[in-house]
């Protein structure tokens, strides 16, 4: 029987040694949700993963600074991305409909209702187009609330700020989604990932 991976706090305390072999592992685990919330975040999957190599380059030189137990290596990350995102101000979509989430091969379905299956499907691109729109704090707060699911806590971890403004700032955004997506535009297929905001709170 082998030895159990080491936790994210190990592999970071040993890429800040220099361990390449730590900074591949933690890479690998977190690589597709890191990218997933800066495509969400800039809209366009070319940019995302740019953010994403920038922001795992810092990973090296901040290991040092991380500290186990002030935050978890997960929101830790996070936090480096999302300020990764805002120096790139990448904010113009750019993703066609069919481009795949990080990891993601698309299934082939046949649906007995395509009637519903063509309004459902309208229905997730205006929501994407909608998420893409919201203002960067509305945006952030929506993004890791509702699509990567962290709890209030945690949101206002990553994002520096009290839980109050998350709450506040989710209020906001959920309010303005809302609004984009009862006046559905006439628009083309969204550049976005897939998302979805069935988490309620």
């Amino acid at each position: 029987m082998g030895e159990p991976d080491p936790a994210d706090d190990v592999l970071i305390a040993r890429i800040a040694d220099g361990d390449r072999e730590a900074f591949a592992e933690l890479y690998r685990r977190h690589h597709p949700d890191i990218c997933r919330f800066a495509a969400h975040m800039c809209g366009s999957m070319s940019a995302a993963e740019d953010i994403v190599h920038e922001a795992f380059v810092a990973v090296i030189d901040s290991a040092c600074r991380y500290r186990p137990g002030r935050t978890d290596a997960r929101l830790w990350l996070l936090g480096i991305t999302r300020n990764h995102v805002r120096r790139a101000r990448a904010v113009r979509p750019t993703l066609s409909l069919h481009d795949a989430t990080p990891g993601h091969t698309p299934e082939l379905t046949v649906d007995v209702d395509p009637l519903a299956d063509l309004e459902r499907r309208r229905h997730i691109d205006a929501l994407r187009r909608a998420v893409v729109a919201l203002p960067v704090h509305y945006r952030e707060a929506v993004v890791l609330c509702d699509l990567h699911e962290l709890s209030y806590e945690d949101a206002a971890m990553t994002l520096g700020c009290p839980v109050g403004t998350v709450r506040s700032r989710l209020s906001r955004g959920r309010a303005l989604l809302a609004r984009r997506l009862c006046e559905r535009p006439a628009e083309g297929p969204c550049p976005m990932p897939p998302v979805s905001l069935s988490r309620t709170t």
